[in-house]
This record gives C-alpha cells, sequence and structure tokens, in this order.
C-alpha cells in the first residue's frame, strides 16, 4: 500500500520544484522577522528591568497564540485554499516588529545605542506581549500554509526531499535575522534591529505576493475541527509524532533560544568587540544552519528508508551530545559544537516525521493535521522560555542542560516503541465515522 497520496495540482517534479522554490522565497524574508527577535530581547528585558518570566512571557506569547490558531488556520487552509489566507499570515508577521519599536519608545528617552534606559512600565510590555501575539496570527498561517502545499504538490518518493527542502530554505531566514538583530542592535541599537525586521517581513509579503501558487481544495467536504481530537487520540502514531515535536521544539526554541544570551554573559563566551547580544546571535545562527544544512540530508534518507523513524530517531542523540557539551564544557569550543549538534539533531528529527506525517494524513485534512502537529510543537516552545530562564536562575545551567539529555533519552524510547511498527507508515490514517 502506498504511503498516503500527493501530487495534486502539479504535473511533473519540475513544476514542484517551481511551487516549493516560490515557496522558499516568501518565507526566507518572513524568517529574517523571527530570528531578530531571540538576540534581541532576552538583552532588552534585562536592560529594561524586566523580571526573567515577564521576558519568558514575551518570548513565549507568540507560540501561544500560534499553538491556538494552528488547528483552526488548517481548517481555513483545507476550506479556502493557500494563497489568500498565507499573504495575510506574511503581512501580520511583518507589522509584528514595528510593535517593537512602539514599546520601546514607553522605556527608553531614545532608541540609539546611547540611549539611557528609564523605567519599563507596564505599558511597554504589553506593547511586545501584543507585538508577539500578531506574529503568532501571522506564522501561524504561514507555517500550516507551508506544510499543506509541500504535501499537496508532492508524492511519497518525493516528499521527504522537498519538504526538507522547503525547512531548509525557510529556516535560513531565521539565522539571518538571528545574526541581523545580534550586530545591528550591538552596534546601532535596539531599535533599528527592529526596523531591519520589520520591512524584512513586509518584503516577504511582497515576494509572496507575485509568486505564491494559488491550491483550491479538492475535496468539497473535509472533517470537522470536532473531529480532529478524535482522530488524534485513535492513532497512536499521531500522539508519538506530536510529543517528539514536543519535545525537540521545548529544547530548542525553547530552552536553547531563549537561555543562550545569557549563558554567554555568564559563561563569559566573547569574540573580539562582540558583547553577549551580539555572540548570542551568531551562536545560535551557528545551530540554525547546522539545521538548515541537516535538512537537505534528512529529507532525502527518509525516502530511500522503509520507516521514515529510521532517521528520526538516531538523530536524537545529536540533540542530547549538544546538550551535554554545553552543560559540561562551557567554553567558546564546547558552545560552538554543542549548538552545532543540536542542530543537527532537531531537522534531522523534524523533517522525516513531518514527511511521515503527510504520508498518512487524508487528502482533505492536511491542513488540519498539520496545525496538529504544530500545536505539540508550539505548546513546546510556549512552555519552554516560561521554565528555562527561571530554572536556570534558579539553578545553574548545568543543571538545565543535563536535564534535556535526560529527556531526549525518554523521548528516543517513546518514538522506538510506537513508530517502528512493521510498516506502519504505510496505513494511513482513518477518519473516525459518527456511525
Amino acid at each position: 500500500m502506498e504511503r498516503g497520496r500527493g501530487g495534486h495540482g502539479v504535473s511533473s517534479d519540475r513544476d514542484t520544484r517551481t511551487v516549493v522554490l516560490s515557496l522558499i522565497a516568501g518565507v526566507f524574508f518572513g524568517g529574517v522577522g523571527g530570528g531578530v527577535a531571540f538576540p534581541t530581547l532576552p538583552r532588552l528585558g534585562t536592560l529594561l528591568g524586566f523580571s526573567a518570566l515577564t521576558v519568558g512571557i514575551i518570548l513565549a506569547i507568540n507560540r501561544f497564540t500560534r499553538m491556538l490558531l494552528n488547528t483552526p488556520a488548517g481548517t481555513i487552509l483545507d476550506r479556502f485554499g493557500t494563497r489568500r489566507p498565507m499573504l495575510v499570515g506574511f503581512t501580520l508577521q511583518g507589522l509584528a516588529p514595528f510593535g517593537y519599536v512602539l514599546g520601546l519608545t514607553d522605556a527608553w528617552t531614545n532608541g540609539l545605542a546611547e540611549a539611557v534606559p528609564v523605567t519599563a512600565t507596564v505599558v511597554s510590555a504589553t506593547t511586545f506581549a501584543g507585538s508577539r501575539v500578531l506574529w503568532g496570527i501571522g506564522s501561524a498561517f504561514v507555517f500550516v500554509g507551508a506544510f499543506s502545499t509541500v504535501t499537496k504538490v508532492t508524492t511519497p518518493e518525493n516528499r521527504g526531499k522537498w519538504t526538507g527542502y522547503l525547512r531548509g530554505g525557510q529556516s535560513l531566514g531565521f539565522p539571518a535575522g538571528l545574526v541581523v538583530g545580534g550586530l545591528v542592535a550591538n552596534l546601532y541599537g535596539f531599535t533599528p534591529a527592529f526596523l531591519v525586521a520589520g520591512f524584512a517581513g513586509l518584503f516577504a509579503a511582497l515576494v509572496a505576493f507575485f509568486v505564491l501558487p494559488d491550491l483550491n481544495p479538492t475535496v468539497e467536504t473535509d472533517t470537522g475541527l470536532r473531529e480532529i481530537p478524535g482522530i488524534v487520540a485513535s492513532d497512536v502514531r499521531i500522539l508519538s509524532v506530536g510529543l517528539v515535536n514536543f519535545v525537540v521544539r521545548f529544547l530548542f526554541a525553547g530552552v536553547l533560544l531563549s537561555t543562550v544570551v545569557e549563558y554567554a554573559a555568564v559563561v563569559g563566551i566573547r569574540i573580539g568587540f562582540l558583547d553577549a547580544t551580539g555572540i548570542s546571535g551568531v551562536v545560535m545562527a551557528v545551530s540554525v544552519l547546522f539545521s538548515s544544512g541537516t535538512t537537505l540530508l534528512a529529507g532525502p534518507a527518509s525516502d530511500r528508508v522503509s520507516n521514515r523513524a529510521f532517521v528520526s530517531i538516531p538523530s536524537l542523540g545529536f540533540l542530547a551530545v549538544g546538550f551535554g557539551l554545553l552543560a559540561l564544557v562551557p567554553s567558546l569550543v564546547g558552545t560552538f559544537v554543542g549548538v552545532a549538534a543540536i542542530g543537527i539533531g532537531v531537522e534531522g528529527v523534524n523533517i522525516p516525521l513531518l514527511a511521515y506525517l503527510g504520508d498518512i494524513s487524508p487528502e482533505n485534512d492536511v491542513g488540519k493535521l498539520g496545525g496538529v502537529y504544530n500545536v505539540f510543537g508550539d505548546f513546546g516552545s510556549t512552555v519552554g522560555p516560561l521554565v528555562a530562564l527561571p530554572f536556570a536562575v534558579r539553578f545553574s545551567y548545568t543543571t538545565e542542560y543535563l536535564g534535556c539529555v535526560l529527556l531526549v533519552i525518554l523521548t528516543g524510547v517513546l518514538a522506538a516503541l510506537t513508530l517502528l511498527g512493521e510498516d506502519d507508515h504505510e496505513r494511513p490514517i482513518v477518519v473516525p465515522s459518527d456511525d
């Protein structure tokens, strides 16, 4: 039996290439805006007097918002096509960084590097949080729409490859944002960094307007939102894929990206003129660049094995090694090697799982199940910043990162027990009936 359906609306691999490359062009610049936030907001929060919990809430609330909207966004994409909802999403992502600038005006005498910080107000924190909510709404449509688009224009024989290429290209915008955010904030101040992010996001919307294809629904009816929990509960594979995605996003976007700025400051990592803010952007970019490079290998590799989990499960080992190095070798070399290993593990795990989900998704529910997948990931990304910074402050980064190693080991055991059943990856999901 085939793994699943695919290739809807395209006639050749060349057409698929055109669609995916066009999509990559738009999401790259959107990723720049998302990347700028991580090397700037944690450090800015410290300078403005925000507590660790407040900074964690600001970093996490966009993912919490996206978590709530992922499945509804998938429903809209399944019913009305991909183009218009994704254009709205790109536009909202582009507007969000301008909200950061508004937040700064409430807490600084001016927005340049020489500014003198004053007491951060509740209004300032609320403005930052509200801007992150706006970004979360937009990214729900962009992320789920990207998964839905690629799944519908590919087949089981090439889905892993093109899923990997999309994620690789999509994530390249994020490290670009990490570097831009860290360097521009370091050299010119936070306001210029946020303005660069905003204009990059709006440019992404413009690019998407010209190149994004409109993949209309291929069926007249679809599964209702109320039936989605039943689908998830009835298939252990969906729960397992979701839980693995939760752990990976919890560790990477939740723990690593929200703690590495202060980790660099505590450990005293420096390169030339770069302080903790600047160096953290470079460190995070290294991780994401290795992550992006891995997508070029993990996707095609998963197309060649009988079960895509044979690629995902070993890749969890890179996450364990990476966090182990951060905990036990707190140096410049240990940090760079550790975050590189984590980057390899992130997409080495996630790309095969995402293609796996596309294999077993019913044609008319691709968007919603993609939303379910992102709900698990965004929940991990939401919880991570809320606990990571306070935990590290209360105990230590060594303790926290060693705990991450243990969590990776437990996740590997879960994945092996649930995803390695004989030919399970070829069995499509059966939608529960009301009869």
